[in-house]
């Protein structure tokens, strides 16, 4: 008799081994509860994905896309058309961006890399490697953004996976930097550094960037999300423009040392006009990762997934409530949330609008950071080594960006304060600006960015030449300019914000750049959304407009003590229109 089973054969051992398995089970079951079947880590955001199909409603396109090949597995893709020197389609644009590429066409026929810095904080060698690889794979620019970030561009197709590969040899990623993710984690810049902080926010930045990098689950979101610490330092960090901001707050606890807490916002949004708001939550520093996690799986079940515009936290809390969010929130907690009254916070002490320029005295004794200007936020390799070496050779080894797109050099001695900032101008940088510089933020601009409709950068500079030239401020001003709508420059919350437009011209329908802009907005101790002043105002026009605005502030000011934001925001719109007549053509 032959080794081999005859067809029959093999059907009727298949009907006895599948018996057994039956009656197996059937013995397991009534002996022990069956284990409770595993559940994948993108199972959540599928089984959003399908209740918003099985209620008659339309995926949009990116949750459709995301369906098909989770990003995450699309790696050797990914590998295979960067070594056949391809660029995406327009599905794997969006997918190339949970690994931090992002194709830039038709602005610039190439990739744009963008990283993630945990608070901000790389070291010295860090630092001058992401020179060389902007150097060996880029245009030799680096551009530190408004997430205390850095962006190489001009990355052609056939080094796609090589830049990402060498990236991770130096100890950074772009995991998670663009797409439907939480973008890079920010904190205060002077952490650990500042005499009047209530808590370094280093540690917990670290915690939540390494938790996000660990966590399948919380990568595919209904859209962006953005998380800040706020550790009570001079420098603002802008967690109220977030989707989750963790504000240090010190509580009155009626006897003894007050108790250092996190107090909880939710819900910013400047884009979309909406700051966080306060919640009524306090947490532990150690707590702030659970709740985090908690908050961001609430937002996975319950995000819009069918319509981009509508696809934010924000959305969530309109239509379901705070109270009713938290509740959810809750329910995932190891730990009840606690709430605090506002009447036990105590006051914090002052931010420092302009602290991130300029030599400042750290907690330290005989230590001091430097803030160091960076033009609208571009920098060269050369002058990236440059200041590597400044902080090796004079500080503690640490480079710190901020959201306001410059750095800070820490660990300075008094005794070296002087050869440092001569090393860094002979850079062609500075640790000093005029106030209009101060304050400048602007987005990648058209130059970079397919949704920009004006050239921000180079336009912002040639506001504030045009500025210095015609006024003697003495006060910081911030002037912020973003591309469209996106708003990366948080236009919103400058004292004055320009948002990119197409101007017409003629009645054929051509256009040049310009801006509509806004007036009065506010951050930090003042926060506030701008109000509309004009609209589809010329690029070339824009540098008048806004001295003129500017110069209405010094001759109507109430003292020398009066900000613009107080300023703007005593008077009508309808006033502040009158002042800058006669800036625009008819």
């Amino acid at each position: 008799m032959g080794s081999e089973l005859n067809p029959e054969q093999k059907r009727y051992l298949e009907g006895f081994a599948s018996g057994m398995l039956i009656a197996r089970s059937a013995a397991s079951a009534n002996s022990a509860p069956a284990a409770p079947a595993p559940v994948s880590p993108d199972g959540p955001a599928l089984q959003a994905a399908s209740a918003v199909e099985a209620a008659g409603k339309k995926l949009s396109d990116p949750e459709k896309w995301k369906r098909a090949e989770n990003p995450l597995d699309a790696w050797p893709r990914l590998h295979e058309m960067a070594a056949n020197n391809q660029f995406p389609s327009p599905q794997d644009n969006f997918r190339w961006r949970y690994h931090g590429l992002f194709y830039v066409a038709p602005a610039q026929d190439s990739f744009m890399l963008r990283m993630r810095i945990a608070n901000g904080i790389l070291s010295a060698a860090q630092f001058g490697a992401c020179a060389d690889l902007a150097r060996k794979y880029g245009d030799g620019l680096c551009a530190v953004t408004t997430r205390a970030n850095l962006q190489i561009r001009g990355i052609k197709a056939h080094d796609a996976t090589p830049i990402l590969e060498s990236l991770q040899d130096i100890g950074l990623t772009g995991k998670g930097s663009g797409a439907d993710n939480i973008r890079n984690v920010t904190g205060s810049p002077t952490a650990g550094i500042d005499a009047q902080e209530l808590l370094d926010t280093r540690p917990l930045a670290r915690q939540w960037h390494f938790h996000i990098l660990n966590q399948r689950a919380l990568y595919g979101l209904p859209r962006k999300f953005n998380v800040a610490f706020d550790g009570g330092g001079c420098v603002p960090v802008l967690e109220e423009t977030n989707d989750i901001g963790f504000q240090a707050v010190a509580i009155d606890n009626g006897a003894g040392a007050p108790r250092v807490a996190c107090r909880l916002v939710l819900g910013g949004i400047s884009g979309h006009k909406d700051l966080a708001r306060d919640t009524g939550v306090i947490c532990q520093p150690e707590q702030c990762t659970a709740l985090a996690d908690a908050i961001i799986r609430v937002f996975i079940e319950t995000g819009d997934r069918t319509d981009r515009n509508k696809a934010r936290l924000k959305y969530v809390l309109d239509s379901m409530g705070f109270d009713a969010f938290l509740a959810r929130v809750e329910k995932r907690l190891s730990f009840p949330l606690e709430r605090v009254a506002n009447a036990l916070i105590l006051p914090r002490a002052a931010f420092v609008r302009d602290a991130h320029i300029g030599v400042h005295k750290q907690v330290q004794p005989g230590r001091n950071w430097l803030g160091v200007v960076v033009p609208v936020g571009r920098l060269d390799a050369a002058q990236m080594q440059g200041l590597a070496d400044v902080s090796r050779n004079f500080g503690d080894g640490d480079i710190r960006l901020t959201v306001w797109q410059n750095l800070l050099i820490s660990g300075v001695a008094d005794a070296d304060v002087a050869p440092a900032s001569a090393a860094i101008e002979a850079l062609g940088l500075a640790i000093t600006a005029s106030p209009i510089r101060r304050g400048l933020v602007a987005c990648t601009g058209a130059k970079g960015c397919k949704f920009a409709a004006a050239d921000t950068k180079g336009h912002a500079l040639e506001i504030a030449a045009h500025v210095e030239a015609s006024l003697q401020l003495d006060l910081p001003v911030n002037l912020h300019l973003t591309g469209c709508h996106n708003s990366c420059a948080q236009h919103y919350i400058g004292d004055i914000g320009l948002i990119g437009a197409k101007v017409p011209v003629n009645e054929d329908g051509d256009t040049v750049e310009g801006y509509d802009i806004v007036v009065g907005g506010g951050f930090a101790d003042n926060p506030k959304i701008g109000r509309p002043l004009v609209q589809a105002i010329k690029a070339s026009e824009c540098p008048q407009l806004v001295t003129r605005l500017l110069a209405a502030w010094l001759q109507r000011r109430t003292g020398k003590e009066e900000s613009f934001f107080s300023f703007a925001n005593r008077h009508p719109i309808e006033e502040l229109q009158e002042f800058v007549k006669g800036a625009q053509s008819p």
